[in-house]
């Protein structure tokens, strides 16, 4: 089996502490930079940081795929991991300081199928993910602006 990956990245002009707890509190600000492909996400146990339990549904190139993710936090204020339950599918949140500000890594990797049925998932599924990780930073950069300003948002 080969490993599937994807990855997306960007600087943040917040903190990166501050940006890092907005990703760790899965319970308030998580949620809120979610783009419209995760659906049903709701905190089964904890809520911030490592010990949480999440669910989601992914929705990416037209399937649709639930998750039971339980967080750690190997380097705890700048690594949070989420790791699938019943599947080889992890999903790393990596938070640099840069200066003033944070750069923010999304990265996910799984063991993906063999035969043709991997070699397309080996070929779309990183494409479809790397749009929507683009996405959520987007929302991340968006979120921290509005509440650097003092926004509700």
């Amino acid at each position: 089996m080969a490993r599937v990956e994807a990855h997306a990245e960007r600087t943040i002009d917040a903190p990166a502490d501050v940006v890092y707890g907005y990703l760790a509190d899965m319970r308030t600000h998580h949620p809120r930079i979610l783009p419209p492909a995760f659906t049903d996400f709701a905190v089964e146990s904890g809520g911030v940081g490592a010990g949480t339990v999440v669910t989601y549904t992914v929705n990416a190139g037209g399937r649709h795929r639930p998750c039971r993710m339980a967080v750690t936090e190997p380097e705890p204020g700048r690594v949070l991991l989420e790791s699938d339950t019943s599947s080889s599918l992890t999903t790393s949140f990596t938070v640099v300081p840069a200066g003033g500000a944070a750069v923010v890594t999304i990265s996910t990797s799984w063991n993906g199928a063999q035969g043709v049925g991997g070699f397309f998932e080996r070929l779309f599924a990183p494409r479809a993910l790397q749009q929507i990780y683009a996405d959520a930073l987007d929302r991340l950069e968006a979120y921290a602006t509005a509440q650097a300003a003092g926004g509700n948002s």
